[in-house]
């Protein structure tokens, strides 16, 4: 299920950091001192990879969606995202 910016800005710091999940790869890390950073898993030549698109509040939504197809984009040209970067 998608995320809303709504769950997004209401998400409160726990003990222990966690994940929010968006679509295609796509979560939000909520780190126990209230720090929001957007992350895409992916695989890529057959090994699980994680990159990282920035932190929330700089990176929106919609811009880490933006990032996220871009980076599926490449994938899908055989190229890993985090040799991009």
């Amino acid at each position: 299920m998608a995320l809303s910016a709504r769950q997004i800005q209401t998400a409160k710091p726990k003990d222990k950091e966690y994940k929010l999940s968006d679509e295609r790869g796509l979560y939000l890390l909520v780190k126990p001192n209230g720090a929001r950073y957007w992350r895409m898993k992916y695989r890529f030549a057959g090994k699980e990879k994680k990159l990282s698109i920035g932190v929330y509040p700089d990176i929106s939504l919609a811009d880490a969606r933006v990032k996220r197809d871009e980076a599926r984009k490449l994938l899908a040209e055989g190229n890993d995202p985090a040799e991009q970067k």
